[in-house]
């Protein structure tokens, strides 16, 4: 057994169950069950351990692990775990850090047998599902949602939804996103496939989207000075790749994300030329394409961590304000 870890103690029936987690956090996690007639033991280990893992496999969903069993009202049985969605070709990529999964569970000879682990399963009816993010925020209400989230803290005065009625204001805390301090206001990418897209007055601040995992991987299309450019920042190298002049006064900017458009390792498009990465950052103003990026560089596998993208709006210059920002799942791996 290797980095056993976050075991969990149940009841059931004359039992108790050990479970754990085991094999570390990437491809070889798994999830391992003991139990014994008393808390203190002795525990015998599950015939059939690990009780869940694809490991090994070419399952679309990997590193399965980190779980808890629950019953449900109707007396079903299931277990909530962390996976992820790894994309394109080896090492293959997750760019949506580990998320949450159900799986049925049936007791078969005193064990947990564990059921498929698909995207969607249909929950039980007593089941009340938690109501997803509204797919567009105007900006209209007393307070930020709590979908809304901020790099390591979010200071009072960086922001307000009062200072301009139905607009969210942002006030620059740090001149780059590439250091700790800036101001950045932003939800978590859910979907694989899907479209970010806000409204922005730059006034005569500088400001704009980023698609971020942290300060030193992240693609921004910003405005400012009376143009819009997009910069990639991976790792060491920060690179302003397009610049595009924009008039003054508000501009839409869009963040598109797609599996199915990829672009090659070279940035040409060529016939031969594939790309290995999970996917393709498209970043436009006002409709007109600026560049489409290589979605490998925001992944875990290249930064590192487990969190995921976030996409969000910030200023580094001044202040701005958004009228609107709206996020949809769409293409192959939308509703």
């Amino acid at each position: 057994m290797q980095h056993p870890e976050a075991p969990h103690l149940y009841r059931v029936g004359d039992w108790w169950y050990l479970m754990l987690a085991e094999g570390g956090t990437a491809l070889g996690h798994s999830v391992s069950v003991a139990r014994a007639r008393s808390p203190r033991g002795p525990y015998e280990p599950a015939p059939a351990n690990p009780v869940l893992t694809h490991r090994g496999t070419d399952l679309p969903i990997q590193c399965t692990g980190h779980a808890d069993l629950v019953e449900a009202p109707d007396g079903t049985w299931w277990m909530l775990l962390l996976a992820t969605r790894p994309r394109g070709f080896f090492p293959h990529f997750h760019v949506l850090g580990r998320e949450t999964f159900l799986a049925p569970v049936q007791w078969v000879d005193g064990w947990p047998r564990v059921g498929p682990v698909r995207e969607r399963h249909e929950a039980p009816a007593a089941w009340h599902p938690v109501e997803p993010p509204a797919p567009r925020d105007d900006f209209d209400s007393a307070a930020l949602a709590p979908y809304w989230i901020s790099p390591h803290r979010r200071p009072e005065g960086s922001w307000s939804l009062g200072e301009r009625p139905g607009w969210l204001t942002l006030h620059a805390t740090g001149s780059s996103l590439d250091r700790p301090g800036h101001t950045f206001v932003g939800r978590r990418q859910q979907h694989p496939d899907c479209r970010f897209t806000a409204r922005l007055d730059p006034g005569t601040g500088r400001a704009g989207l980023s698609v971020r995992m942290d300060e030193a991987h992240h693609y921004d299309i910003e405005v400012g000075g009376g143009e819009a450019s997009v910069i990639a920042r991976i790792g060491p190298v920060r690179q302003r790749l397009a610049r595009q002049p924009v008039p003054e006064g508000p501009v839409t900017l869009d963040v598109e994300v797609r599996t199915d458009r990829p672009v090659s390792p070279t940035g040409e498009d060529a016939p031969g030329l594939r790309a290995g990465g999970p996917d393709t950052i498209g970043l436009a103003v006002d409709g007109v394409r600026l560049a489409e990026l290589d979605g490998r560089y925001l992944s875990t596998q290249v930064a590192g961590g487990f969190t995921g993208r976030v996409v969000g709006m910030y200023v580094t210059e001044g202040h701005a304000a958004f009228d609107w920002f709206e996020y949809v799942p769409e293409g192959p791996s939308g509703p």
